[in-house]
């Protein structure tokens, strides 16, 4: 009869803790790591602009604002760039934007075309900066900000972050979005500038390159 029961108990015993290893705790990620970070590893660069083929690059430039149409954009200029191989040029019809809305801006976007409607952007946790290059044609192009984040709707951007004015130079220059005690963990609007035509009478033509949270 002991035997009996001792083998009972261990049946309990073993089914127990086989149900325990078969269920481990539930873990949701709402949007992907940019990267993984310990006290020993801390934030690596995490792209939006690296060069045109570049497999770094994160955000696309598909938010034409208001509707792009006195915009145009080259991601893959070859002339006088800061790093690598290609840059980013910007034409802003200052003429064509009297007649339209009077401003105009692109937003860098994750996934492509994603005000917000979509589920997307990275998680950018630990990062303390963005920083970016940038120089204008003749120099004195007015840039009214530069700008992470900031994305409404149904998945909005967590936080914001923004600089500006800024004065170009017509000579390569470096520019820092400080984003420290952000909210960094959702962030699809990885990169945004905007401008408009009471500061720019005449052609606006400007260059980008290597941007990136730091």
């Amino acid at each position: 009869m002991r035997q009996v029961l001792c083998l009972i108990l261990l049946f309990f015993v073993f089914s127990g803790c086989r149900k325990s290893n078969a269920e481990p705790s539930a873990q949701t990620t709402p949007v992907p790591e940019a990267n993984h970070r310990t006290s020993e590893n801390p934030f690596r660069p995490f792209w939006v602009y690296d060069d045109k083929a570049s497999r770094e690059n994160h955000f696309v430039p598909s938010g034409f604002m208001p509707n792009g149409k006195c915009l145009k954009l080259n991601d893959a200029w070859t002339q006088d760039c800061h790093g690598g191989s290609t840059c980013i040029r910007i034409e802003y019809d200052v003429a064509c934007s009297k007649e339209d809305q009077t401003w105009a801006g692109i937003y860098w976007l994750n996934p492509a075309n994603n005000w917000g409607q979509l589920k997307g952007g990275f998680n950018l946790t630990g990062a303390s900066k963005l920083t970016f290059w940038a120089k204008g044609e003749k120099g004195g192009e007015h840039i009214e900000e530069f700008k992470v984040g900031g994305l409404g709707k149904d998945f909005p951007d967590s936080d914001a972050a923004i600089i500006g004015p800024v004065i170009l130079s017509n000579e390569w220059r470096q520019y820092s979005i400080d984003l420290r005690g952000r909210d960094l963990s959702s962030i699809a609007g990885g990169f945004a500038w905007s401008t408009n035509t009471a500061f720019n009478s005449q052609e606006c033509i400007f260059y980008l390159d290597e941007i990136r949270y730091e």
